[in-house]
C-alpha cells in the first residue's frame, strides 16, 4: 500500500518556506503566525519520517533531502497554480488571453494591440509574457506565440514570419564612436550579447555576422555585456550603452522614431520561425478568430524570404 500524502497544510508551508528561506516571510505570505508555520513544519517532518531542515536556534534551513523535495512540491504548486489560472480562464467567457516570449509581447505585439482592441472594446484581454510555455489541454481562449520546436507541442499553430539580425546603435552611440559603421571598427567596441539559454543552439550571435561580413578567424569577441533578454538588450542599446545584433521585428519603431540607427545591411536569417499556437476550443469565440485573423494581416509583410545578403 502506498504511503499516505501529508496534510495540505503542511505542504502548503513547507513549500512557502522553502520559497522564501523564512519561517517569518513564510507566516506573512500565508497570513498565518510564525509558530503555525513552525509546528506544520514539524507535522510534515514527522509524517515523512526524514529530516527536511536543520535548525539552529532560531534559524532554519533545508537539508539536502529537504531541497530536492521542495523542488518536487514545488512543481505540483504550479501545476495548482496552471489549473487555478484555467478557472480562472474559463470564468471569463470575454477574456481573450494572449501568452509570449517577453521581448516578442514587448516590442512587437504590445504597441500594435491597441489597433485590435479599438475593435474589441467589449473584451478583456490578458497579456501573459513568459518563456514558459502553456498547458496544451488548459489553452481555452488562449493564444500561445512561440519560436521554433515549441510549437509542435501544440495540436493547432500557425507560421507567422521568419526574422532576421543586424546591428544597431544609439546614434549618440555611433556620434562617439563612427567607426562601428564597419565591421573591423565595431569589433573592437563595446558589444552587448544575448544568451539564448539552453535548446537554442543555431541562434546568430556576434561572431557569424562579422564571419559573414568577411573578417576572417582568428578574431576575439568580448562583449561587455551579456543579456538573458534581447528586450533588456535593447534597452541598453537605445541608452548609449554599445551595439547589438538585434531582430529587425524589434527594433522596427526605435529605427523608424530614431532611437537606433542600423549598423549595416547585411543580415543574418533566424534559423526557425515565430508561431501563433492555439487550444482545441479557442477558435470557438468570434473574438478570437477576429484576433487571428487581425495577427495574420500584421505579420504578412514579414513574411519575405531574406538570404545572408538581404
Amino acid at each position: 500500500m502506498p504511503p499516505s500524502l501529508p496534510p495540505l497544510r503542511a505542504l502548503q508551508a513547507f513549500e512557502a518556506f522553502g520559497r522564501l528561506r523564512s519561517v517569518n516571510a513564510a507566516a506573512s505570505a500565508l497570513g498565518v503566525t510564525a509558530g503555525a508555520i513552525s509546528q506544520q513544519l514539524r507535522l510534515l517532518e514527522d509524517h515523512v519520517g526524514v529530516p527536511l531542515l536543520v535548525r539552529d536556534g532560531r534559524r532554519a534551513a533545508l537539508t539536502p533531502a529537504g531541497r530536492s523535495y521542495h523542488e518536487l512540491i514545488m512543481q505540483g504548486f504550479g501545476r495548482l497554480v496552471v489549473a487555478q489560472d484555467y478557472i480562472h480562464a474559463h470564468r471569463q467567457a470575454e477574456q481573450l488571453t494572449i501568452s509570449g516570449f517577453p521581448t516578442l509581447i514587448q516590442r512587437f505585439i504590445n504597441p500594435r494591440l491597441p489597433e485590435f482592441s479599438a475593435s474589441a472594446s467589449e473584451l478583456a484581454i490578458r497579456i501573459l509574457a513568459t518563456h514558459q510555455e502553456s498547458d496544451p489541454q488548459m489553452m481555452e481562449q488562449t493564444f500561445r506565440l512561440t519560436y521554433g520546436e515549441a510549437s509542435q507541442r501544440y495540436l493547432h499553430r500557425r507560421e507567422l514570419y521568419t526574422d532576421c539580425c543586424f546591428p544597431v546603435c544609439s546614434p549618440r552611440f555611433l556620434a562617439r564612436f563612427p567607426q562601428a559603421q564597419v565591421a573591423e571598427g565595431l569589433i573592437r567596441l563595446p558589444l552587448m550579447a544575448i544568451d539564448w539559454g539552453q535548446g537554442y543552439t543555431n541562434e546568430p550571435h556576434w561572431r557569424d555576422w562579422f564571419q559573414a561580413q568577411g573578417l576572417s578567424e582568428p578574431f576575439q569577441i568580448r562583449p561587455a555585456l551579456v543579456y538573458s533578454l534581447s528586450g533588456l538588450a535593447l534597452e541598453a542599446a537605445v541608452a548609449g550603452q554599445g551595439a547589438v545584433l538585434a531582430q529587425a521585428s524589434f527594433v522596427s519603431d526605435d529605427l523608424r522614431e530614431g532611437r537606433l540607427v542600423r549598423l549595416s545591411q547585411t543580415s543574418l536569417p533566424m534559423p526557425d520561425p515565430y508561431y501563433v499556437c492555439w487550444g482545441p476550443t479557442t477558435l470557438e469565440q468570434g473574438i478570437a478568430r477576429e484576433f487571428l485573423n487581425w495577427l495574420m494581416r500584421l505579420t504578412k509583410p514579414l513574411r519575405v524570404p531574406r538570404d545572408k545578403g538581404s
